[in-house]
């Protein structure tokens, strides 16, 4: 892992103590679980940099309008 890349340090370090936490718990669903964790901050973030602009935030997160409007709906984020 590129440790000179903070984002995938930080999500390093929550799965590291994630997966400790589980005290030899067998784990599912990870992926879409950090997907989750992940896609709403960020979608939230991007909205309020692009100050509500669907379009403009679509196009900082390198997705359709359309597909950003149904995460938006996923969310409660309307």
């Amino acid at each position: 892992m590129n440790k000179d890349n903070e984002i995938a340090a930080c999500i390093e370090r929550a799965m590291e103590a994630y997966l400790q936490d589980l005290d030899g718990e067998i784990p599912s669903g990870i992926y879409d679980m950090v997907l989750a964790c992940v896609e709403q901050p960020l979608i939230e973030i991007m909205l309020n940099f692009a100050q509500g602009n669907q379009t403009r935030a679509a196009e900082y997160l390198g997705m359709n309008r359309n597909t950003l409007r149904k995460k938006m709906a996923r969310y409660g984020l309307q």
